[in-house]
C-alpha cells in the first residue's frame, strides 16, 4: 500500500465540517463559532509549521538540534500546564511544580523507551525520539493539569477538615493524603478510559496512521500496546511528582497550611 497524499481540495473538503460546526453555533446561539475557527486556523498554522521544520530537523540528523526542539515543546507544555486553571501557584512555582513535573516525567519514559524497547540508532535518532517526545509529552502535561486543577480545588473547599487533621498532629502528607490521591486518579481517568475503549470502540490515532501507511495490523497494534503504556507511566509518574511537589509548596516546615500562597485568575 502507497502512502496517502493528501491534496489542498481533500483538506477543503473536510474543512467544511467545522465549517458546518461554526454555522451550526451561529444558528443554535451556541457561542463557540470564533473558538472553533480560531483553534481550527491555529491547528493548520501549526502542524503545517511543525511539518516544514521537522523535515529539516530529520535532515540535519544532529543530536543538539532535536534537543533544541524538544526544550522548545517542554517550554510551550510548561506553559500550557497552568494556562486555564482557577486557582495557580505564583508563577515562577507554577511553572517549576507543573512544568518540572511533565518535563520530569516525559524525559523518564521517553529515554527509557528509546534504550529498551525501540532501539533507534542512534538511540536520539531525531526521527524517533521527536514523535515520541510530543506523544509523551502531550499525554503528561494534560494529566498534570488534571491534577493540579482538582487538588489547588479540592483543598480549598476542604480546607477546614484538612487543617483540623493538622491541629490532631497528622503530617502535611497524612492530612493531605486523600485529596492527593483523589488527584491523581482523576488524571488518570481518561487514560484508563481510553485503554479500556483502545480495539473495541475506538481505534487508537497511533495505530489508525500505521494502518494507513500500509503497516501489518498486528504490528501496529503491538507498538500501539507499547505506547499506552508509556503513557500511562508518564501521566502516573507526572501526575504523582505535580502533586507532590505542590504539598511540599503549600505547606511550611511546621506543617502548617499556607493556602495564601496560591493565586485565583
Amino acid at each position: 500500500m502507497t502512502p496517502i497524499n493528501l491534496t489542498p481540495a481533500d483538506l477543503a473538503i473536510a474543512s467544511s465540517l467545522v465549517l458546518l460546526c461554526a454555522v451550526l453555533s451561529l444558528i443554535l446561539s451556541l457561542r463557540v463559532h470564533r473558538a472553533l475557527l480560531l483553534a481550527a486556523v491555529r491547528m493548520v498554522v501549526q502542524l503545517l509549521l511543525v511539518g516544514f521544520v521537522l523535515r529539516i530537523v530529520f535532515q540535519l540528523s544532529n543530536p543538539w538540534v532535536t534537543l533544541l526542539v524538544a526544550a522548545v515543546m517542554a517550554g510551550a507544555a510548561t506553559y500550557e500546564v497552568g494556562a486555564r486553571q482557577e486557582h495557580r501557584l505564583p508563577a515562577p512555582w507554577q511553572f517549576v511544580t507543573g512544568g518540572g513535573a511533565t518535563v520530569l516525567a516525559t524525559v523518564t519514559i521517553t529515554v527509557l523507551a528509546l534504550t529498551t524497547a525501540l532501539r533507534p540508532e542512534p538511540w536520539y535518532n531525531s526521527r524517533e525520539a521527536l514523535p515520541l517526545t510530543g506523544i509523551i509529552l502531550g499525554n503528561v502535561m494534560n494529566a498534570v493539569s488534571l491534577s493540579l486543577d482538582t487538588f489547588f480545588n479540592t483543598i480549598r473547599r476542604e480546607r477546614a477538615a484538612i487543617e483540623a487533621r493538622l491541629a490532631l498532629g497528622s503530617s502535611r502528607y497524612g492530612a493531605l493524603r486523600d485529596v492527593s490521591a483523589q488527584a491523581v486518579r482523576t488524571a488518570l481517568i481518561p487514560t484508563i478510559n481510553v485503554m479500556s475503549a483502545a480495539g473495541v470502540i475506538t481505534m487508537p490515532g497511533i495505530m489508525t496512521g500505521q494502518l494507513l501507511a500500509g503497516m501489518d495490523p498486528v504490528g501496529a497494534a503491538k507498538y500501539q500496546i507499547l505506547l499506552m503504556f508509556l503513557i500511562v507511566g508518564g501521566n502516573c509518574l507526572g501526575a504523582f511528582a505535580a502533586v507532590y511537589f505542590s504539598i511540599f509548596r503549600l505547606t511550611d516546615h511546621r506543617d502548617r497550611l499556607r493556602l495564601d500562597l496560591l493565586r485565583t485568575r
